[in-house]
Parts: C-alpha cells; sequence; structure tokens
C-alpha cells in the first residue's frame, strides 16, 4: 500500500495504517531528531512525541506539501521545544557518548583505529552543529547530513531558495570558524 492510500485510512481512523506510517517514518525521524538535539535518549523521546503529534494531527493533513515535510515540520516544533526546555533548565549539552555509541551499531568492514577515528571526527562535528543557532543547525543538517536539495529545504522550512543558500553558506563559515578555534586550543 502506497503512503498516500495509509494516510486516507489513518484519517478515517485505521490504526493498522497509522502503525505502517510509523515504520516507515520511524527511523528517519529519530536520525533527524538526533541530529538536532546530539543525545540519543532525547531523540528517541522527540520521534515518539512527534509520532504521537502526527497520530492527532493527521486528519487536518490536507496534502499541501508532501508527507514528509509535514512530519518533518512537527519535529522541528518538538526539537526546538527540547532545546528551549534543556536551556531553561541549565541543561548542558554534554552527551553520554557510551549510550550513544551503544546504540550506533559499528560497521565491522574497518579496523578497529579506523573506527575510533571515525567516531571521533563524527563527535567533534556533532558537537560544533550543537554550537550553531537554531537556523543554521537545522539548514546544515537538512543540506549535509539529510542530502535535501535547496528546493526541499526551502519548503520544508517555508523560507525562499536565496534564503536557504545564504544561511547554508553562513552555518558553513560558522563551523569553519568553530574548527579553527579548536585546533588553536591545541
Amino acid at each position: 500500500m502506497n503512503e498516500d492510500e495509509l494516510i486516507e485510512r489513518v484519517q478515517l481512523g485505521d490504526r493498522r495504517a497509522f502503525s505502517e506510517l510509523v515504520e516507515m517514518y520511524q527511523q528517519r525521524v529519530i536520525r533527524l531528531a538526533y541530529s538536532m538535539l546530539s543525545d540519543y535518549e532525547d531523540a528517541n523521546d522527540a520521534a515518539q512525541e512527534t509520532l504521537v503529534r502526527v497520530f492527532y494531527a493527521i486528519p487536518n493533513f490536507r496534502g499541501d506539501c508532501s508527507f514528509y515535510t509535514w512530519v518533518y515540520r512537527i519535529l522541528r516544533n518538538v526539537c526546538t521545544d527540547f532545546l528551549r526546555k534543556r536551556w531553561e533548565d541549565m541543561y548542558s549539552m554534554e552527551q553520554d557518548q557510551e549510550t550513544v555509541d551503544a546504540q550506533l551499531e559499528p560497521d565491522k568492514s574497518f579496523s578497529p583505529e579506523h573506527l575510533i577515528e571515525k567516531q571521533e571526527t563524527q563527535r567533534q562535528v556533532r558537537e560544533a552543529i550543537a554550537l550553531l543557532d537554531n537556523d543554521s543547525r537545522w539548514v546544515l543538517i537538512l543540506y549535509e547530513l539529510e542530502g535535501h536539495s535547496y528546493e526541499d529545504i526551502a519548503e520544508i522550512l517555508m523560507l525562499p531558495i536565496g534564503t536557504v543558500k545564504s544561511r547554508i553558506s553562513r552555518a558553513r563559515e560558522k563551523l569553519r570558524k568553530i574548527f579553527m578555534e579548536k585546533r588553536e586550543l591545541f
């Protein structure tokens, strides 16, 4: 059954169809939430909250945009709420790397040294992205990590393409400065 048929069935009250939609999107939503929140448990919680909101809001989905774009907007709002709460609670953005590593399945095709180096690089990139403001973080995640086009990002974030391009450019420059500053420290 295709996505449109599933959405229609869910709008008519079919909970099994919603379960199928969840299976289609759950891992993608968790991955995006993790990219934004840099914490595995928060990402799972945000993904679950997003899917609950999708369930209650899907009767209002009109198809003006793609279903993924609509889900993404809900996820973005949920993650923004998580980040706001984190700041209000003065919560540190440090993550428990052991928990994250335990949840990520290692790629066995590389040597242990290569895996350690790769994980360290990924950790540094996540930390640097976490230092960016929300607008910069979102466009960078969507473009660099998720591989969306400028047009897709413009639709998802409801921005002009020129704004998307300039935000990506500024976000890259901010990341470059963060890495340059870290290099100076060592």
